[in-house]
């Protein structure tokens, strides 16, 4: 196993006495959220409708649904990137919309669309995105060097235009991004979708890795069943922007006397997960 040790100039305990105050045992609350867009018919579609939940701090949390559920939405709420239109989100008890630039000092995310410069390597995209942080390059060299072999990716890579990697790799760069910072809060919005098995692996031992070294929190969304039993220390099922469900994967089977959480998908939803996802393609 390779310590990744904390980054200077990117630590949220430099932040001042109001927010190092706010590190509670509750990292992520949410009350009441609802978000709706703008369809094409011109009917408001609700993507995100009265969730509320709690993240314990130093948890792993996943979000399952099928795509089009709302859990992006719901994740881009968490990290101010969309602003609820009904309903409070508080991070480690601040709140999103009046503390919004402390908040964003406490969380990253990586999502399964993760925008890069491709034409840079993928290490000069990570000094580039130290540096607005503040985070000399040195400090950021050696950090993603460890980050990356961490994830299996041999150092002769870091240095090849990041659109000659393979999409596996892309990820994983997006997640080392992510964590250059050192985040109090880490949102993964679909981190596995599209990579081959091993590579899948590699990065669900990383983030277990994030929770047990960093004491980071971890608010993961999938909708790979196994995935979500692999990491999660609770799940939430998330259905037509609802939370229909939460619990642990044993608590959840004991409450619907299912044998694996597509059993539980299937009481709640009347439908299996994968067919959820091929109707959501199909509109």
């Amino acid at each position: 196993m390779i310590a990744i040790e904390p980054m200077k100039g990117a630590s949220p305990l430099s932040d001042p006495p109001r927010v190092r105050s706010a590190f509670a045992r509750v990292a992520l609350s949410a009350r009441g959220v609802r978000k709706s867009f703008a369809a094409r018919s011109g009917k408001p579609v609700r993507a995100v409708d009265g969730v509320s939940l709690e993240v314990r701090r130093g948890e792993i949390y996943g979000l399952l649904g099928a795509n089009g559920s709302g859990k992006s939405t719901l994740i881009r709420v968490f990290s101010t990137l969309l602003e609820p239109d009904e309903g409070h989100v508080r991070v480690f008890g601040l709140d999103v919309r009046v503390d919004e630039l402390a908040v964003q000092r406490l969380i990253n995310r990586v999502s399964v669309e993760a925008s890069f410069f491709k034409k840079l390597s993928a290490m000069e995209n990570l000094v580039y995105a130290g540096r607005l942080y503040g985070v000399a390059p040195s400090d950021v060299r050696g950090r993603a060097k460890a980050i990356l072999t961490r994830l299996g990716i041999e150092e002769d890579r870091l240095h090849e235009p990041l659109e000659k990697l393979s999409r596996g790799m892309q990820q994983k760069v997006a997640i080392a991004r992510a964590f250059l910072t050192s985040p109090m809060l880490l949102l993964l919005d679909e981190p596995t979708t599209g990579l081959d098995i091993r590579s899948k692996r590699e990065v669900q031992t990383f983030v277990r890795d994030l929770r047990e070294q960093h004491d980071a929190t971890i608010v993961l969304t999938t909708h790979d069943l196994d995935e979500a039993e692999r990491l999660a220390d609770r799940v939430g099922i998330i259905h037509s922007g609802r939370l229909v469900a939460e619990g642990t994967a044993d608590e959840l089977r004991e409450r619907y006397g299912a044998r694996d959480l597509e059993e539980v998908f299937m009481s709640l939803t009347g439908r299996r997960l994968e067919d959820a996802d091929r109707e959501e393609a199909r509109l």
